[in-house]
C-alpha cells in the first residue's frame, strides 16, 4: 500500500510556528515516527507553499496510489484549483487539519475541498495524520 502525504502553505515551520496551535514538533520528526508504525505500509512526504505544485503532485500521485492524505493549510479555505484537482484523480483523498478548525476564526469554519474528499479528520494534532493512515488501510480492507 502506498500513501502520500501532501501538506500546504506553513507547514514545513511545524514546531516553530505557534506551537500553542500546531504543537513544537517538527513534521520531518512526527513523519518518521509514523513511519515505523506502519513499516508495512509505504509513506511518502511533500510539502509545498505553492498551490500549482500541491496540484501537481495531486496529479502525479492520484492515480496509482492508494490514498492521499491532504493538509492544504490555507488553501483548504481558498483553492477552487485544489478541489478541481482532487476531483480528477482517481485515489482517495483524506482532508487533514492538525487543530480543530471549527474552534477557530470563522473563515476556517469553511473548506473548498471536504465535499470531494473522501473524509475528514481534524483537531487530534500531528495524530490526525496517523488516524488518516488508519482509515485508509481500513477502506482499503474493505475494498
Amino acid at each position: 500500500m502506498k500513501i502520500q502525504i501532501i501538506n500546504g502553505p506553513n507547514l514545513n515551520l511545524l514546531g516553530m510556528r505557534e506551537p500553542s496551535v500546531y504543537g513544537d514538533q517538527s513534521f520531518s520528526a512526527f513523519f518518521e515516527r509514523l513511519k515505523e508504525v506502519f513499516p508495512e505500509i509505504r509513506l511518502d512526504h511533500y510539502q509545498s507553499n505553492v498551490e500549482g505544485e500541491i496540484i501537481n503532485k495531486i496529479h502525479e500521485t492520484g492515480f496509482d496510489y492508494d490514498g492521499i492524505i491532504l493538509n492544504a493549510g490555507g488553501y483548504t479555505h481558498t483553492s477552487v484549483a485544489i478541489r478541481d484537482a482532487i476531483k480528477s484523480v482517481r485515489t482517495p483523498v483524506i482532508e487533514v487539519h492538525i487543530s480543530n478548525v471549527y474552534a477557530r476564526e470563522e473563515f476556517r469554519h469553511q473548506s473548498m475541498i471536504s465535499a470531494v474528499c473522501a473524509g475528514v479528520i481534524g483537531g487530534f494534532g500531528l495524530n490526525s495524520y496517523r488516524l488518516a493512515v488508519e482509515a485508509l488501510i481500513m477502506a482499503n480492507k474493505t475494498d
